[in-house]
């Protein structure tokens, strides 16, 4: 029986057999925690320990503390409560619940070598106890897994803000452009993740049925000639283009072009990591925030896709001339992705052209809905009926109508996090997220 939409299902926190093998959950706990010392070990311990004060980065040497800490926290001391191994100091430095962001700079945190000993000790534990094969634990190490894979990438939004050297090479593929609009027909749709035993967020459940009337969305994602073209039309002076919200950021941040762009006599280049590049012309825009990409879709006559629109886009089908019910996990099928498929796992350090990755096209012709670039969706962030909190409860319920929805993944995003009912979340101003956006036609008349 499929349980009711929000409520979890027995065992919800227990995973099927093929998903709780010790020997896969232990190597998917190692391999984050590789990823996560290969993002920080290029950067020196004045770099590691000492970084601007800004809302949308951390003191990486706290964040190192912190994914250590929460791996702990929920597999070695869930049940019964248990002290830390870094004893009392651990959730008074590393617990993100209680310490503030801005406290973070304060607090008198270990020597580097100290924290990297913390974590060693904790992953060594997590795996002896994953070898116990406890069924219980199977939830709680994917749930650490990917939460330390979430601030893996958001290491790399951290390098490029504070104009770090990039974590890998730039190999993203020249595929040229893809124009042009793909139709969805409208139709029932289950939006949301059905209750099939795979590790889902609380956010994502369960699956729903919405409307959609019939719309057009553009194949891919808006590229960084395209938004030259706003930019060059005057787009960032224009009040009209800008909603209330929009505009009242671009003032007060005094943004007169997009993030790290700068102009000189041979054209616009823009701050890649450590390295200024001209700009590519076939890449999507990327760090562009909610209030721009709006900005930009009413300088074309478009809007932004809602989520419902984004997720039957990327995984719908179609059956007798509609939307059919039955949808994909990826776009491609169910298939987990590969390299064929999308730009995902820092396979480069920056986005391939938007006509790249042919075979991840969904059933109706959009390209790269998944990888590359997260894409905004105009829809805010909030519950789907029934919403019920899993025990970590801070994952998403506090950012419920303050944040707006991101869809697909970027290309520093793990694969193994990805699927079409993934929802990132982030507030509308922030530009140092791996985002960007794709346009959909207004109306009949754009038909």
């Amino acid at each position: 029986m499929r349980p009711q939409p929000g409520g979890p299902a027995s065992g919800a926190h227990e995973l099927p057999d093929p998903a709780r093998d010790p020997l896969a959950l232990a190597r998917e706990l190692a391999d984050a925690r590789e990823r996560t010392l290969a993002l920080l070990a290029g950067l020196s311990d004045e770099q590691v320990a000492r970084v601007p004060l800004l809302a949308t980065v951390n003191p990486p040497l706290w964040e190192l503390g912190h994914v250590g800490w929460f791996q702990e926290k929920w597999l070695l001391r869930r049940e019964p409560p248990r002290a830390s191994v870094l004893g009392s100091r651990a959730d008074e430095l590393f617990d993100s619940a209680e310490v503030g962001h801005a406290t973070r700079w304060r607090l008198p945190l270990p020597a580097r070598d100290e924290v990297l000993d913390y974590l060693a000790r904790v992953l060594d534990l997590a795996l002896a106890r994953l070898a116990r094969g406890d069924a219980g634990d199977a939830w709680f190490a994917r749930l650490a897994t990917f939460h330390e894979d979430m601030h893996g990438e958001a290491f790399v939004y951290t390098r490029q803000t504070l104009g770090w050297s990039a974590p890998v090479e730039d190999r993203a593929p020249a595929a040229g452009p893809l124009p042009g609009d793909v139709e969805v027909p409208g139709g029932t749709f289950e939006l949301g993740a059905r209750a099939d035993g795979s590790f889902v967020f609380d956010n994502e459940k369960w699956s729903h049925p919405v409307e959609l009337a019939p719309f057009r969305i553009a194949r891919a994602p808006v590229t960084q000639g395209e938004l030259a073209e706003f930019v060059e039309a005057g787009g960032y002076r224009r009040d009209e283009l800008w909603t209330r919200e929009g505009l009242r950021w671009r003032v007060e941040a005094g943004a007169a072009t997009p993030a790290y762009w700068t102009r000189d006599a041979r054209g616009w280049s823009r701050r890649h990591f450590d390295r200024s590049v001209p700009l590519e012309e076939h890449r999507p825009a990327v760090h562009v925030n909610a209030h721009e990409a709006e900005a930009f879709c009413r300088w074309k006559g478009r809007r932004l896709p809602t989520e419902a629109e984004w997720e039957a886009a990327a995984c719908g089908t179609a059956e007798g001339g509609g939307l059919a019910r039955a949808k994909r996990r990826f776009p491609w099928g169910d298939a987990p992705p590969t390299p064929a498929h999308a730009a995902l796992d820092l396979s480069s350090a920056g986005c391939a052209d938007v006509a790249a990755f042919p075979a991840g096209d969904g059933a109706f012709g959009c390209r790269q809905m998944l990888g590359n670039v997260w894409e905004w969706t105009a829809s805010a962030f909030t519950p789907y009926p029934g919403f019920v909190a899993d025990p970590y409860r801070e994952y998403s319920e506090p950012w419920f109508g303050t944040h707006r929805v991101l869809r697909g993944g970027a290309y520093a995003t793990r694969a193994r996090l990805v699927r079409g009912t993934w929802r990132n979340f982030f507030t509308p101003d922030r530009r140092d997220v791996i985002a960007g956006f794709r346009t959909v036609a207004r109306g009949p008349e754009n038909r």
